[in-house]
């Protein structure tokens, strides 16, 4: 059996704004069902364990997806959900892939935590995939190769375009623009239309665009594990 290792954000203030942010609940309910219907053994961390915020704009009925309908009537996986390891406890050892659904949240946190970055690292370095959708490819603001340039430079990446953050009004809240840190990191950014499912994947690295894309950047991951 498959073990992947999903990552959550812990923050949930959305800048100076006085509203809550964290994860987007379709990015985590549509990836884990998928792989969890084929048989994958998922464990969640967040950095500070318990129960991770959910973005409560991501619980509103526009936002809602069968995978997600799927999610507030299945009470065990709320309870696994309630219960997330902390991150500094996570081993790459034991995992074959990573993945780190979006949202806000991890703008903030996930983008600046040390042991999320090491762990990144420690996945990259011993051939496991690392996969990331929407805000998520965030994670990848401070990573390295072990030669100290970008993990992202020179490779094909994604990520929450610009022209999607300024639709929801964010550019002037968010501490940085995901679409263009991944191109100083020296990433080979692309896109698609604004929320179009749109992914990408070069060698070890899977990215997703937007929320619409959690789904296939999953597919992509499984493909990868299955090889």
């Amino acid at each position: 059996m498959k073990k992947v290792l999903f990552v959550l954000t812990s923050h949930d203030e959305l800048g100076n704004t006085g509203e809550k942010t964290g994860f987007w609940i379709e990015e985590f309910a549509a990836p884990y069902y998928l792989l969890k219907d084929q048989g994958v053994e998922i464990t969640i961390a967040s950095p500070k364990g318990v129960q991770p915020p959910i973005d409560p704009k991501s619980a509103a009925p526009e936002s809602q997806t069968p995978a997600t309908v799927r999610y507030y009537a299945d009470k065990e996986t709320q309870d696994v959900l309630s219960k997330t390891i902390k991150l500094e406890t996570a081993n790459q050892a034991d995992y074959d892939a990573v993945f780190y659904p979006g949202g806000h949240g991890p703008l903030w946190d996930l983008a600046e935590d040390k042991n999320s970055i090491a762990l990144i690292e420690a996945f990259y370095q011993n051939n496991k995939p690392v996969s990331a959708v929407c805000h998520a490819p965030a994670i990848f603001k401070h990573t390295k190769n072990a030669d100290g340039t970008p993990l992202v430079q020179g490779k094909k990446v994604t990520g929450f375009t610009n022209g999607e953050e300024d639709a929801v009004q964010l550019t002037d809240i968010v501490p940085f623009l995901v679409e263009d840190m991944l191109k100083s990191n020296g990433g080979i950014y692309s896109k698609s239309d604004d929320w179009a499912s749109y992914a990408v994947e070069d060698g070890l690295l899977i990215t997703g665009q937007n929320p619409a894309s959690s789904e296939l950047v999953a597919e992509m991951l499984l493909k990868k594990l299955e090889k």
